[in-house]
């Protein structure tokens, strides 16, 4: 029902908001920073911020603030939100029942634009009252090679922010000034901590600072190797884009919001117990502090996200639009489940206290929420960043093992079909946001004259093309998807091909 009236939401108006509206359960004037994040999207308002809040609230403990920075020229919009609402937003999770539950985020302390003052955001970075500067950039912030792993030297950020350590562009710059500078005031290092859905994050990050550093500086790479920490984690929770519809919605419960961000009541944080200074705890609100992430990140990586781009790229090619349709049609759903059973489950490692089977359905329950409307464009965009790491490795475990590898190359015809294009099978456009979308266009429209001219593309697929069992079976989809006919069809089928062989290998074992 409309409220009578809408509150505008600022630190003043907090006491006015609508009594079904969460408010902060700590003074929010009060919050004093701890923590700078860098690359502030809906992702992080939803998870890291949210846990913040949810700590500031259970303990009083106000020192874990964020201040949020913007690299791009494109974090302005957010910048512009934080500072008319005194950096407060709106946090509403969707539930599969059609229920919303809505609450408002203090958390956040500010928010820099790095590009307009670039010494403002060193000089916070090195207070001594910030002991973790935490990242979401996405996978291309890292500047690796996704074939080989390695720091991309030649980029011409890198070579400027070199040159210019006063005024970076990249997270590298930046990172290396506060360290430096933290280092000459004999002021503690902070612990750098990724939020990227990408595997062991911290690890990664840690090896291309360092491959930055080693390009001008020696001794400061041994010393940050030696000092600083880069702890792994695992996060997870599924937060599309925020709609206008999201606005008005949340607008019409009496909240005037200009950017809310919307999610599913599921959250989880799995962070290795590794920090070169004092941490938040964290545990109090239910995220995990363990020593060692890595089964966690490769179940969710291979499971959650690759499941993703399973509904996300034959979805997309089938002229479904929403995460939640893909998994609403039969056959994709199927094949979803069969994925994760047959091509994913056999290549993961234990995880304590976690059956993958419930797992499996729990994120299938998940993909079905029909009010998040999580977009299968949303899904696609940057593939060829999010495949070498979600998809690609299942991939080659299964290849070494010798086990099948059916499905994952049906997902990756459908990306080459998808590239090339630029349409679903019935003709609805489809737009390719990637940075490499120009090679990616060029190497499937080469499809008809070499069938494995996209799996050439080294800088995502390595290798893959020069092995024969992915090629072959690759070939053969890329073949039928391109006859049209239809994937989900294809989907169907090939589910029932391997279940007919799960069934047979069963029937051969021994009682």
């Amino acid at each position: 029902m409309q409220s009578q009236t809408t509150i505008l939401l600022n630190r003043a108006n907090l006491p006015s908001l609508p009594a079904d509206v969460k408010r902060p359960a700590y003074d929010v004037e009060n919050v004093q920073t701890g923590i700078v994040h860098i690359g502030v999207g809906g992702f992080h308002r939803a998870h890291e911020a949210m846990y913040v809040d949810r700590l500031m609230a259970k303990t009083g403990n106000l020192s874990w603030g964020i201040c949020g920075v913007g690299l791009r020229e494109n974090d302005r919009a957010m910048k512009k939100v934080f500072d008319e609402q005194d950096n407060l937003y709106t946090l509403v999770e969707k539930h599969n029942d059609g229920s919303r539950s809505a609450s408002v985020i203090g958390a956040m302390t500010g928010f820099l634009m790095a590009p307009d003052n670039p010494q403002a955001v060193i000089d916070k970075m090195s207070e001594p009252e910030v002991r973790i500067v935490s990242l979401t950039i996405t996978e291309g912030g890292y500047n690796f090679d996704a074939s080989t792993g390695e720091f991309i030297t030649t980029n011409p950020d890198v070579l400027h922010d070199i040159e210019n350590p006063k005024s970076p562009k990249l997270v590298f710059g930046y990172l290396v000034a506060a360290i430096k500078k933290r280092r000459e005031n004999n002021v503690k290092p902070f612990t750098v901590m990724s939020c990227d859905n990408i595997q062991h994050n911290g690890h990664v990050l840690k090896k291309m600072l360092l491959a930055y550093i080693e390009l001008f500086d020696q001794a400061l790479a041994q010393w940050v190797n030696e000092n600083v920490s880069f702890p792994n984690s695992m996060v997870d929770r599924i937060t599309p884009a925020t709609t206008s519809e999201d606005i008005v919605m949340l607008k019409a419960q009496g909240v005037e919001d200009s950017w809310p961000v919307v999610c599913e009541p599921f959250k989880q944080w799995v962070i290795e117990d590794d920090f070169c200074n004092t941490k938040p705890q964290f545990d109090e609100v239910d995220a995990q502090f363990v020593s060692d992430v890595a089964p966690y990140e490769k179940l969710k990586l291979r499971m959650l996200n690759a499941g993703h781009s399973v509904l996300g790229l034959v979805g997309s090619v089938a002229g479904l639009d929403i995460i939640h349709e893909s998994v609403e049609a039969a056959q994709l759903k199927q094949l979803l489940s069969i994925f994760m059973e047959k091509e994913v489950m056999p290549t993961l490692d234990q995880v304590e206290g976690i059956d993958v089977f419930d797992y499996r359905d729990t994120l299938i329950s998940r993909f079905s929420n029909p009010f998040i409307k999580d977009t299968l464009a949303r899904i696609c965009l940057e593939s060829s960043a999010k495949l070498p790491v979600f998809l690609l490795p299942t991939v080659r475990d299964n290849l070494v093992a010798g086990r099948d590898v059916s499905i994952s190359a049906f997902v990756v015809a459908c990306w080459s079909y998808y590239s090339d294009k630029h349409a679903s099978q019935d003709g609805k456009p489809l737009e390719i946001n990637d940075v490499l979308s120009d090679t990616l266009h060029r190497a499937a429209q080469q499809n008809e004259t070499d069938s494995l001219s996209f799996l050439k593309i080294e800088e995502v697929f390595g290798e893959l093309a020069q092995q024969e069992k992915f090629a072959d079976v690759y070939k053969a989809f890329l073949e039928r998807v391109y006859q049209n006919e239809p994937v989900l069809s294809i989907s169907e089928a090939l589910s029932e091909e391997k279940l007919a062989v799960a069934k047979e290998d069963a029937n051969k074992s021994p009682m």
